[in-house]
């Protein structure tokens, strides 16, 4: 059986109560998939870092690790800071599969529900 983590991969900010929602939906993913370890990694100013988290999983035993971003768009850190953090985890444990998704915002489902909550529906 395959080892998976799942990094939820978030910017960041100096109020740690801004990690929050990060954690419930960590939470709700450690539910739908008791058998991955799931982790969130922050851009800024917290910790874990993307890198340090899937250096976690690796040393883990993680043959994949799945990298979140629970970002609304594709926007410049996706475009320019990510490319470079993905490629130095994927340098430090070339046997491991690292694979980036696109953000979360971007995903039909999530737009829906964003639609319906600003809807007030």
């Amino acid at each position: 059986m395959s080892v998976e983590s799942i990094v939820l991969f978030a910017h960041g900010a100096r109020d740690p109560d801004w990690a929050l929602p990060a954690q419930r939906v960590a939470a709700e993913v450690r539910r739908l998939r008791p058998e991955a370890k799931v982790t969130v990694a922050f851009l800024e100013f917290m910790e874990p870092n993307l890198v340090d988290a899937v250096d976690e999983a690796a040393r883990a035993g993680a043959e994949s690790v799945r990298v979140v971003p629970l970002f609304l768009a594709q926007g410049g850190h996706l475009k320019r800071d990510v490319p470079a953090l993905m490629e130095e985890a994927r340098q430090k444990h070339p046997g491991c599969r690292i694979e980036l998704v696109s953000a979360v915002g971007e995903d039909e489902g999530v737009v829906r529900a964003m639609a319906a909550y600003s809807a007030g529906a």
